[in-house]
């Protein structure tokens, strides 16, 4: 039986600063507008700054990784720099999180670069392709990890806007950066997109969200025996409740407050946790997987 000290991180109320907070009775968050800002996270999410340590397993790459001001994002680019990548980042308008997210790639001796737009847009995400290419040398890796989501209580609250507003920023951003990307990406190349529990088993308040999420796992699946003939590998990572700014900018405070109990763990991930996945998939050690989903979901997925 392991001891207390053995525990995995988070299985215990001191080891997990939500749980705390819900204790306490404080608000876990303060209200904030979409995409949210770390600065406003309460409590504070763990992206691996101080504990994640590297292997050189991504050593000489460079990857794009959208929506890698914050959050998932911010954790992916913190692994990649310490693993030996040149990062990029690709944001909405979160300014101060993204030079946050620069200066730990730039503190683990490897270029960065923050692209600040609308992916909801072509031509800009286009643009941001554009961008890497000329300012990292290329580009090895893309995660498409930006996406925006929107509670609504029935079919009938969804608008036309809303309901563009999501697959623009979820999905046809994923596929138009795809298309540019793929006209960079040498052999060898790897395409890595967002996916989420919600493409599984979708929340009835996040219909349109989930509806993106479901086509960003079969775009997956479809894309990956198109280029595999070029030695390019793509996969998706499915999460399930992780602590990021998203979370208190899009939900109210009932399902901020109750967010990640649903988990075996009763709590969200934090960042930190789900970062390896995507190393993984991006590096030498997943080099047979293609067309695969990984969903670190807390066990949500097998209930």
């Amino acid at each position: 039986m392991a001891s207390e000290q053995s525990k995995p991180q988070g299985l215990s109320g001191a080891a997990n600063p939500l749980a705390e907070t819900r204790a306490s009775g404080e608000k876990p968050s303060q209200p904030q507008n979409w995409p949210g800002r770390e600065a406003g996270l309460r409590p504070a999410a763990d992206h691996g700054e101080q504990s994640y340590q590297g292997a050189n397993k991504l050593l000489g790459k460079k990857a794009l990784i959208t929506g890698g001001d914050s959050g998932i994002g911010r954790a992916v680019a913190i692994a990649f720099a310490r693993e030996g990548a040149d990062v990029a980042i690709a944001y909405y308008d979160e300014r101060e999180d993204a030079q946050e997210t620069m200066r730990w790639v730039e503190e683990a001796g490897r270029k960065g670069l923050a692209i600040q737009g609308d992916l909801s847009n072509r031509d800009h995400c286009r643009e941001v392709i554009r961008q890497v290419v000329e300012d990292l040398g290329g580009i090895d890796i893309l995660v498409n990890n930006a996406g925006r989501q929107t509670e609504i209580e029935s079919l009938a609250d969804l608008e036309p806007e809303q309901l563009e507003r999501t697959f623009r920023t979820n999905f046809f951003a994923i596929v138009w950066l795809t298309q540019a990307a793929l006209e960079q990406m040498p052999e060898g190349g790897v395409i890595l997109n967002t996916g989420s529990v919600q493409g599984f088993s979708p929340d009835a308040s996040l219909i349109d969200y989930a509806a993106t999420k479901a086509a960003i796992h079969n775009f997956t699946k479809a894309l990956a025996p198109q280029v595999a003939e070029r030695g390019i590998r793509v996969n998706c990572v499915a999460p399930g409740p992780v602590w990021t700014p998203l979370i208190v900018a899009t939900m109210d405070e009932e399902s901020i407050t109750s967010f990640g109990s649903s988990s075996v763990w009763k709590r969200p991930a934090q960042p930190v946790e789900i970062a390896p996945s995507y190393v993984f998939l991006a590096s030498n050690d997943g080099r047979y997987y293609t067309g695969e989903i990984l969903a670190p979901t807390g066990g949500e997925t097998s209930r």
